[in-house]
């Protein structure tokens, strides 16, 4: 399991922490009048099916009505945040995003290039070492473990590990939830693919994940189709693979109809850790400071937690006796995660780069 280390401090000193880490010339109230006068915040890629993104929304819009958040592109990937960094370096209108949050791997590609600033929020004593940025440019938010969505109307007898999903009967069923040459999400999938085969961690198991789903697209099982649950309904996609909180979310929003399984796979369980930043050239700097403020405070951190994700200051939070019992009891039992895996920093970034340059030529399947 995922496990973090951090020093204990005094209240004093985490106080302290927490004044520092704003800034030095720059008070809490002082943030929020300047986000204030900005008067806007402009996210991207955040589905309000997406870890509770919707209510987390609207809990900061209630707490900060003067600042008005411009919503981009909420079905766009990691790679697509990313390029709208840099596509609106010198535009500082509604189309430049202020803030991201995409998968691990891209933090420190996104800090090596320029593209993020350097924030760290007033909990960040809090957060684990391992899941953040030691200089702020880049902080953990949440994180989950890939699972499969599956449509009980259209599969009488659910895949329950990787190697099912090529089985004659799961033919044209089995999806992605976004283009692998792209999505974090999707490049996750396929790395767990590979895991579940028996492949090293790293470049290994992403071209085994790539084998992987060229042999499935070859039995006629992958249908190459970015996959919702409205399209898990209309028997489009009746397989989908996609984060544990997306699933839960999905059965929630389809109320039985159809009946679903949620589904986490006995191998090759991988958690994915998602990473929140600023970018470089944000027109509300301010504002995207606030938001961070607001998605790392108890508030905002339940807000996730609300919607099927583990927030990163869980573990803190459970030491403080601050998690939702009701909520705790939505979440699938604590066994199903006990073999899941965190890959590194480094094993993500090498099986992102064999994922994203060889999908098209190895399994040549075009997600859209």
């Amino acid at each position: 399991m995922f496990k973090f280390t951090g020093k204990v401090l005094s209240l004093s000193a985490v106080a302290l922490m927490a004044t520092s880490a704003i800034s030095s010339a720059q008070s809490m109230d002082e943030l929020v009048a300047a986000a204030k006068k900005e008067g806007q915040l402009t996210t991207i890629a955040l589905p309000h099916d997406w870890c509770g993104y919707g209510a987390v929304i609207d809990g900061f819009k209630a707490k900060y009505p003067e600042i008005t958040v411009n919503e981009l592109n909420p079905d766009a990937g990691s790679g697509d945040e990313i390029e709208a960094i840099k596509a609106n370096k010198d535009n500082k209108g509604p189309q430049a995003p202020d803030v991201i949050d995409v998968g691990l791997s891209f933090g420190p590609t996104a800090k090596a290039d320029g593209l993020i600033q350097a924030y760290k929020v007033s909990t960040w004593d809090s957060i684990p070492d391992s899941a953040k940025d030691a200089d702020g440019f880049w902080t953990g938010d949440y994180y989950g473990v890939l699972s499969f969505l599956v449509n009980k109307d259209l599969v009488k007898e659910a895949p329950a590990d990787w190697a099912d999903l090529l089985k004659p009967e799961f033919a044209n069923t089995v999806a992605l939830a976004g283009d692998p040459r792209a999505s974090n999400q999707a490049i996750q999938a396929v790395y767990a693919a590979g895991l579940s085969g028996g492949a090293a961690a790293g470049e290994a198991a992403g071209t085994a994940g790539l084998d992987f789903f060229k042999k499935l697209n070859a039995a006629g099982n992958f249908v190459p189709v970015i996959g919702k649950p409205a399209t898990l309904a209309q028997g489009q996609t009746p397989i989908l693979v996609t984060w544990d909180y997306n699933a839960l979310a999905g059965r929630d929003t389809l109320k039985g109809n159809p009946p679903v399984d949620v589904v986490v796979p006995k191998t090759g369980v991988v958690a994915g850790v998602y990473v929140q930043a600023i970018s470089a050239f944000a027109p509300h700097p301010n504002a995207a400071k606030l938001w961070l403020e607001y998605l790392y405070s108890d508030e905002g951190q339940i807000g996730w937690l609300k919607g099927y994700c583990h927030p990163i200051r869980f573990n803190d939070l459970a030491k403080n006796g601050k998690l939702p019992a009701d909520v705790m009891a939505k979440l699938p039992p604590a066994e199903a995660y006990a073999a899941a895996v965190f890959p590194t920093l480094d094993e993500q970034g090498k099986a992102k780069e064999a994922v994203t340059k060889n999908w098209d030529a190895v399994v040549g399947a075009n997600v859209k």
